[in-house]
């Protein structure tokens, strides 16, 4: 074989781009596109074509550099893996319909198995590059925002001198519990807090755990010397309290953060004066 693949692309980047490109286009990328505009997508397609070019001549460690940067975008974006898989298999076939126009085919537009083998061996690793980033772009991504998630799903808020706010919203499943007692008691020491008000209107179920995870936040902020309100307690909740035989006699409870507020102020000896013109 006079040419290698690897040669033919590079004689061949504009025809195989102009080629991948239209594919691409008519691919159907609505899923994609409902994320960026349309031209996003497009400048998207023909960097990341651009770096795959550059596979034949930068060093493996700068293309695997390109295309780590390439791909910690597509991730950010949230498009999928299938979107990378997809552009590669795409581009093969339009190197492959090229290659059957060519002097590499033979007879009735047949491509030499030979030569199939070696645009195979060509794409195989740039496959397994595009999996191997990806993962790890996307685990780095989802711990990222696991930390994240986790600094924000339970803070104390300080709202008055020593009364404070820790609203909770979502789930609450035993790590997160974990997190919440941390802050808590940690808050309650650094906001010199008397009154600290547990805010559960975000939390869409209250099961055995969940409620026994709450007292257990309660009866800490009572050792570390503050008292504790729960507020926030809807009727489904307080309904599914008394159901599950759960005890709250040694916790004050409101069903509003405001009402829980005017307490947290009484407890603290002040109170809400309206101002009267």
């Amino acid at each position: 074989m006079e040419r290698s693949i690897q040669q033919y692309i590079i004689e061949h980047r504009q025809e195989i781009a102009k080629g991948w490109l239209d594919t691409m286009k008519d691919v159907s990328a609505e899923p994609l596109t409902n994320v960026v505009s349309e031209n996003v997508y497009v400048s998207m397609n023909s960097e990341f074509l651009d770096i795959i070019f550059s596979h034949q001549i930068e060093s493996p460690e700068h293309f695997r550099t390109k295309l780590e940067e390439f791909i910690e975008r597509v991730v950010k974006l949230g498009w999928p893996l299938t979107y990378l898989t997809r552009a590669i298999r795409l581009l093969r076939k339009v190197i492959l319909e090229l290659l059957m126009e060519d002097e590499f085919a033979r007879d009735d537009n047949y491509v030499p198995m030979e030569t199939v083998q070696e645009l195979e061996l060509w794409a195989e690793p740039i496959y397994h590059e595009l999996e191997d980033i990806y993962a790890t772009s996307w685990e780095n991504t989802i711990n990222l925002q696991k930390v994240a998630l986790q600094e924000l799903s339970a803070p104390l808020i300080p709202i008055f001198d020593n009364i404070t706010v820790m609203p909770l919203v979502g789930t609450i499943d035993t790590e997160r519990a974990s997190i919440i007692m941390e802050n808590l008691l940690e808050g309650v020491v650094k906001h010199r807090s008397e009154v600290v008000l547990i805010d559960i209107t975000g939390v869409p179920v209250v099961d055995t755990m969940v409620a026994h995870h709450i007292i257990q936040a309660s009866e800490a902020v009572r050792l570390v010397g503050a008292k504790c309100l729960i507020v926030g307690i809807r009727p489904e909740i307080a309904q599914t309290i008394v159901n599950l035989g759960i005890r709250l006699d040694q916790v004050i409870t409101k069903n509003s953060l405001r009402v829980g507020v005017e307490r947290a102020l009484e407890i603290t000896n002040r109170q809400i004066i309206s101002m009267e013109e």
